[in-house]
């Protein structure tokens, strides 16, 4: 039974999902059914509009400042939604804020360092796996300097799909494999459990079984 005060702190990547509510209704979501039940109080929210690859979050600072005033814990709905830096991490939970992820809400300190340093290291892959399609279609021929060129177009739109795939698998993992360790080893097991979450899929629906499979698959994961 979830208790005490609650600062909620949500990020989108682009204007334009702030303006739509893509991305920050689903946080939300999460956010509210984590807090369902019990004697709670969400005290502030906070909407970041930033990638995450910068470090600069001044909605973050005051969501964190804010929380410490009211003795009041940090939710999110991801751990990504805060960085997929583990310096960031780290300096964050120095500054004396308790937080917790709504997808990972039992997970210690040790555990975040862990997840955080995978979900970096997953960054920086797909980043030089990005740079290798577009040098395969370089050469292949196709002239990389010539933005009207449209097979330029579909090598980096191709590239961009595989990318945001591979992220997105790399975000999901970890909390795929929290759910196996938690006892639940089939697979529309772990898509009921994924839905409990108010987590979706990359389209925002619901995961089924085939869904699970395909992450799995896509890291290998026996």
């Amino acid at each position: 039974m979830t208790e005490g005060r609650f600062i909620a702190y949500y990020r989108v990547s682009t204007e334009k999902q702030g303006r739509s509510g893509l991305g920050l209704e689903a946080q939300r979501k999460a956010v509210e059914a984590y807090l369902d039940g019990g004697s709670w109080k969400l005290v502030a929210e906070f909407t970041e509009i930033e990638s995450g690859k910068r470090s600069e979050r001044p909605k973050l600072a005051e969501a964190i400042k804010t929380a410490k005033e009211h003795k009041a814990t940090l939710v999110i709905a991801k751990l990504d939604r805060l960085s997929r830096n583990v310096a960031f991490i780290a300096n964050l939970m120095e500054a004396g804020a308790d937080f917790v992820a709504v997808d990972m809400p039992h997970a210690n300190k040790l555990t975040i360092h862990i997840l955080s340093a995978v979900a970096e290291h997953e960054r920086e892959m797909i980043s030089q796996r990005t740079r290798a399609a577009l040098a395969a279609a370089k050469s292949r021929g196709v002239q990389l300097g010539n933005r009207s060129n449209i097979k330029v177009a579909q090598a980096r739109s191709r590239a961009a799909r595989m990318a945001q795939a591979d992220q997105f698998a790399s975000n999901i993992l970890p909390v795929i494999l929290q759910i196996r360790g938690a006892g639940v080893q089939t697979l529309k097991g772990i898509a009921d459990a994924l839905n409990a979450r108010g987590l979706r899929t990359p389209r925002g629906g619901e995961w089924q079984a085939i869904q699970v499979k395909r992450i799995v698959e896509r890291h290998q994961v026996a």
